[in-house]
């Protein structure tokens, strides 16, 4: 599935103009995107012309499969004594990764690596990855496929003699089933009260009539995301829950056809939440209107209040305005779109009527 010398070229250029000697990568999903490595430890080393990969023997045969751009090293001891003995770590100026290395792992190198200075350098690889390439894209949009057609599944199967707990088991479940590596996170489903907040945790209660439920899931395929969210109802619900879904609706397409390349994910926020604000919601849409979707479920670039990421063309990033009424009832509605230069494409088809189960 990848191609990945001409990931390192853009890297090493970089690293070139800031001074940077070597740097030492520890974020296992900069790692899979830089080399295809699905495994759950390795460090990736760049600078002086090479790309070194240092894993333990437990992925001795896995290395030779994914990693084809860089030369793999099996490491015997800790990933710090391999580089001080190997004498793989040299020069000027060594970064690291400000987010991701330990402060205790930080002061072994500078301890032992008298004469270099080490760099803590935060979001290096962000521009670089939230520019999808087409292999990316099509990896997200099977993805969405996968996580669309469990959502079909699972619809009928909701129904007063069932939890929450039971369709996000289901969900887990069959995302598996179609193929997926895993869930990108825990799947919410959201009813009754519980809809007014963003993040639930599905509960083992039955699920009630005459409520709305929130269904926010996403799976990883080929090692990349998705993300999509639909509420739904069971039974008949209150005109004010049907207000809500009208509003919440009308607002995430508005969201869709005013994304343009260039934009600022804070322009793009403020224009979804101006309309929610318009209809007397203002207070009860807590949350940004989206976040950018790759390797992670939550990367840049961030679509929120205070961002000023670019939402460039072949970016990636959901819309989903949501408004939650605490202790009554809450409405998501979320796409993860791409980025073209005509505005936003949603990976996501399924519809956004209400559904009335």
């Amino acid at each position: 599935m990848h191609d990945m010398t001409d990931r390192l070229e853009p890297l090493l250029k970089k690293m070139a103009a800031l001074g940077i000697d070597m740097f030492l990568v520890s974020d296992l999903h900069v790692i899979r995107w830089m080399t295809g490595f699905s495994g759950s430890n390795a460090r990736v080393l760049l600078g002086g012309g090479k790309a070194f990969f240092f894993t333990d023997f437990r992925y001795a045969e896995q290395v030779k499969q994914e990693v084809r751009n860089m030369e793999p090293v099996i490491i015997q001891g800790s990933f710090v004594e391999t580089f001080l003995e190997g004498g793989y770590l040299s020069g000027q100026k060594v970064a690291i990764q400000a987010e991701q290395v330990t402060v205790q792992e930080a002061r072994q190198l500078e301890k032992k690596l008298a004469g270099a200075a080490i760099d803590p350098v935060e979001g290096f690889f962000d521009e670089f990855r939230m520019i999808k390439t087409a292999e990316e894209i099509a990896a997200m949009k099977h993805a969405a496929a996968v996580s669309q057609q469990v959502l079909e599944e699972i619809l009928p199967m909701i129904s007063p003699d069932v939890t929450e707990a039971d369709i996000a088991a289901e969900i887990s479940y069959r995302h598996k089933r179609l193929g997926a590596e895993k869930d990108a996170f825990d799947p919410i489903v959201a009813s009754a009260g519980c809809s007014a907040l963003p993040h639930a945790r599905p509960r083992t209660e039955r699920l009630s009539p005459g409520s709305l439920i929130v269904i926010d899931m996403g799976c990883i395929c080929q090692g990349y995301a998705s993300d999509q969210t639909r509420t739904v109802a069971l039974g008949k619900i209150p005109p004010e829950a049907r207000r809500i879904y009208e509003i919440t609706k009308d607002a995430q397409q508005l969201g869709l056809d005013s994304a343009r390349p260039g934009m600022t994910g804070r322009e793009l926020d403020g224009l979804v939440r101006d309309y929610i604000g318009s209809h007397g919601y203002a207070d009860c849409f807590g949350h940004g209107l989206g976040h950018g979707v790759g390797i992670e479920v939550h990367e840049k670039p961030r679509v929120g209040k205070s961002s000023e990421d670019t939402l460039s063309l072949h970016s990636v990033f959901t819309i989903e305005p949501g408004i939650y009424l605490p202790g009554k009832y809450g409405v998501r509605i979320e796409d993860t779109v791409v980025m073209h230069e005509s505005g936003a494409e949603p990976f996501q088809t399924f519809t956004k009527e209400l559904i009335e189960l």
